[in-house]
């Protein structure tokens, strides 16, 4: 009797740890956003491939810091089903976002946010924030702030395998 107990703890000790984990997770919205060509971007069109959503502006310093190194990513890890998704917050003007776009080379799909918009991920007013949705279209984390390299080889590169 003692045995099987121990069986059944050890089960429950094993088994609990990752449905609580599966619990945590949620299934990212089905957002649809104009991109800057005026074309419809379905976030949904993206399963099966790693997401980051990185929500930033022209005017902040971090976000214009940190697309170089988005612009690499998705360069670099295109291939291994990384896509990098920049939505602009709060709406700027297309004509700047166009002009950005190319100023910076994004070789990533821009889209027009907004307040309403970045709220499915977080309620502040810190920018940039990174959503990362895994190919199963669930949200893994939410990065505020510059998204790092080490932070990228941690929590991005695993779910490209």
């Amino acid at each position: 009797m003692t045995a099987l107990i121990r069986v059944f703890v050890v089960l429950a000790l094993t088994t609990l740890p990752s449905m609580a984990y599966a619990q945590s997770l949620r299934r990212a919205p089905s957002l649809v956003l104009k991109d800057i060509q005026g074309r419809t971007l379905r976030l949904d069109d993206y399963r099966g491939k790693v997401v980051l959503l990185n929500f930033w502006a022209t005017w902040c310093p971090p976000c214009r810091a940190e697309i170089p190194e988005l612009v690499r990513w998705q360069r670099e890890y295109k291939e291994l089903g990384l896509q990098v998704i920049g939505i602009t917050y709060p709406p700027q003007k297309l004509s700047t976002v166009r002009r950005f776009a190319r100023k910076f080379k994004v070789n990533y799909p821009l889209a027009l946010g907004t307040k309403t918009t970045k709220s499915f991920f977080d309620a502040g007013e810190t920018l940039p924030i990174t959503v990362v949705i895994d190919k199963e279209g669930n949200v893994r984390e939410v990065i505020q702030g510059i998204l790092f390299a080490e932070e990228f080889d941690q929590k991005i590169k695993p779910l490209l395998r």
